[in-house]
């Protein structure tokens, strides 16, 4: 004779008692787990995101080099042109770098937009420690 048990669903195996070892219960959920490793996973890619953006900056304030000129073996003249926000202002870093690629001159220069005016054209000086290869800007931000 067979046994039908009443908690067993139609169609699923029965096992005879104590032959094949015991049956292990559905694992216990740990939400609290869970939604603890969400957070700490946010708040990461957030850090990250943040520590990008300061880094690249804004594309509001994009500069490009139009020249760079009157190469001595103290100075470079760098021409160079700002996007800027609508009468805006911003911090741009120049350096000027020798053959091997040395920094030789660093400076941060000022950069302020005429009211209507989103582009600026300047040209700067370096004065550097050794004779320059190349002038360049290095990035551009806001006004702290």
């Amino acid at each position: 004779m067979t046994e039908t048990h009443a908690t067993i669903p139609p169609g699923a195996p029965v096992f005879p008692p104590g032959r094949y070892g015991r049956r292990r219960q559905p694992g216990r959920r740990r939400p609290l787990l869970t939604v603890l490793l969400v957070v700490v996973s946010v708040a990461a890619l957030t850090a990250v995101s943040v520590r990008l953006y300061r880094q690249y900056g804004d594309p509001a304030y994009d500069a490009q080099v139009i020249t760079y000129t009157d190469i001595t073996d103290n100075q470079v003249v760098v021409d160079f042109r700002v996007n800027l926000p609508e009468g805006g202002s911003a911090v741009c870093l120049l350096r000027a770098r020798d053959n091997a690629g040395a920094e030789v001159a660093r400076e941060e220069v000022p950069v302020t937009a005429a009211e209507g005016q989103r582009q600026v054209t300047v040209r700067h000086r370096l004065t550097t420690t050794a004779r320059p290869f190349i002038g360049e800007v290095v990035r551009c931000r806001p006004p702290a």
